[in-house]
């Protein structure tokens, strides 16, 4: 079925209530404080090479904890299933930045894409290379075969002025013993991977090899293993979205995974990859219009995994 892509995009933008402003950005990163809330930009790769878009797609934006996915994935590809004796992959049900659950479950962090979880995979990284920033931005420049994507470093830095809870985590995971590396060096990489700044076009370009079972498409790279891209995706369904992942599944029905600069990615496997961005978070850090215009996306096409 031919899918008319650019005419969805056009009812989006006529439906979405631009001038209701719910929601507020992320004030606790200083500099995120900084972004005009009112941006909205949405692009869409398909597999077969073409492409649509809304808005500011090409202004970039802190991915935040959209980079997870991409730490996790390289974590995958180096210490394959021992990356699962460090980390759990059930949802949290709890706030993404939680520590109660964290001793309670003995520093085993509950999956890899709330913050402890995270940690553990940039701990992982910091083990293998010896410079774990360039690692990760060549992996992310493979992806999207663009080489000027790179850090904000005013973002990393405003990021580790505030970093408190992180830091109690990651001193957390040392007691434990489930970190092995200095905790300033592990957070270093962490706060700057946090800090990657992307664009929806760039975003929804790096996620098609998710939708792609591991390759990339425009060199057909094999850069994960279809079992590996599985995994992944799983953990974004079921774990992308803080603990709103439930109703993401509900309302729009893909594999995704959000940041709390704005960024939302989802992916429809062997069909496409879309990003949107628009900074207004809801209570639970996801953004208000980026989750609705996803969720009109799948009801338009009448296309989801489900």
């Amino acid at each position: 079925m031919i899918r008319n892509y650019a005419r969805v995009l056009a009812e989006i933008e006529q439906e979405l209530d631009f001038e209701q402003r719910l929601g507020q950005p992320a004030d606790y990163i200083p500099e995120l404080r900084k972004v005009n809330p009112d941006h909205f930009g949405l692009h869409l790769c398909c597999l077969n090479g073409d492409a649509f878009c809304l808005g500011e797609d090409k202004t970039h934006f802190s991915i935040q904890s959209i980079s997870k996915v991409f730490s996790l994935s390289m974590a995958m590809r180096i210490c394959g299933d021992d990356v699962w004796k460090r980390v759990g992959v059930e949802p949290s049900g709890n706030a993404f930045n939680s520590l109660i659950q964290l001793e309670r479950e003995d520093g085993i962090p509950r999956n890899p894409l709330i913050n402890a979880g995270a940690l553990v995979i940039a701990d992982m990284l910091v083990t293998h290379f010896s410079d774990p920033r360039q690692a990760l931005l060549d992996f992310v420049r493979q992806l999207t075969q663009d080489d000027s994507i790179t850090f904000d470093e005013d973002v990393a830095v405003s990021e580790q002025s505030v970093g408190y809870r992180n830091f109690a985590t990651a001193h957390m995971l040392k007691s434990f013993g489930n970190m092995e590396n200095e905790i300033m060096e592990v957070l270093d990489f962490y706060f700057h991977q946090c800090a990657l700044s992307m664009n929806c076009a760039q975003l929804s370009k790096a996620f098609l090899v998710f939708a792609n079972e591991g390759k990339i498409p425009d060199s057909h790279t094999q850069v994960l293993s279809p079992l590996q891209c599985k995994r992944i995706n799983a953990l974004m369904m079921t774990c992308g979205f803080y603990d709103e992942a439930g109703e993401f599944s509900f309302l729009v029905g893909l594999p995704g995974k959000s940041g709390v600069g704005g960024g939302i990615v989802a992916i429809h496997p062997g069909e496409y990859s879309v990003a949107v961005w628009s900074p207004r978070l809801n209570e639970k850090g996801n953004s208000v219009l980026g989750m609705k215009s996803l969720e009109l996306l799948t009801t338009k096409t009448a296309y989801s995994i489900f």
